[in-house]
């Protein structure tokens, strides 16, 4: 691959291993208002979208109005009665250690919003690693380029010297929107076939993988 100055990943699916809670906590949160609860695969494709975004795509037919309170259960299940563990994958934090190693910038476009990732960054030790980073709740949503657009101009890195990590097509056609290179990751939210609709420079199938691709 040619060289690169800065990374961009997205967070859950791609370095934390958090799909499954995610799933979970937005049928718990359906069951416990008495919503349609959504099936699996329906809840997967909308991994990566801002909370309202999903929550439409997921419930077309209701005003927006009611999309507060359903936040805040899934909020509730999610920080507090869902005791489902959220690791990092495997070989996600010696990635991360190795490409600063590298002296690559880092940065997070992710789907949370900022009390979500700040909380994750500070349980996991990992904020020191990034430079920069755009949640949901401060950019348009998903495949919208703004967010790469905003640490793009943040940071003084060139579009063709910045590559997105993601797992989610969302991710994907978020880097083609802003004219930026991607990877896409096979263990997360979407499935590798799916993946492959945004033309990826290529996909991994697990975190140190990407190593090699950017020697």
């Amino acid at each position: 691959m040619k060289p690169y100055e800065l990374v961009i990943f997205d967070w859950d699916g791609t370095l934390m291993d958090s799909i499954s809670k995610i799933v979970t906590c937005m049928q718990q949160m359906a069951q416990s208002l008495s919503l349609v609860c959504p099936s699996e695969l329906a809840i997967r494709d909308v991994i990566g979208l801002s909370m309202e975004e999903a929550l439409k795509s997921l419930y077309p037919t209701l005003p927006s109005v009611d999309f507060e309170p359903m936040i805040n259960s899934y909020k509730e299940h999610y920080l507090t009665l869902n005791t489902t563990p959220s690791p990092l994958f495997e070989g996600s934090e010696t990635l991360l250690n190795e490409l600063c190693a590298r002296d690559y910038r880092l940065a997070v476009a992710t789907g949370k919003g900022r009390n979500g990732l700040n909380r994750v960054l500070s349980e996991t030790g990992l904020g020191r690693h990034f430079e920069s980073s755009r949640c949901a709740d401060e950019s348009k949503s998903k495949p919208n380029p703004d967010m790469i657009h905003e640490l793009l101009e943040e940071l003084k890195v060139k579009p063709q010297r910045a590559i997105m990590i993601g797992d989610s097509l969302h991710d994907l056609n978020m880097a083609n929107n802003a004219g930026i290179d991607a990877v896409g990751v096979s263990y997360g939210a979407h499935s590798e076939s799916r993946l492959l609709l945004a033309s990826p420079k290529a996909i991994i199938h697990k975190p140190l993988e990407l190593l090699v691709l950017l020697a």
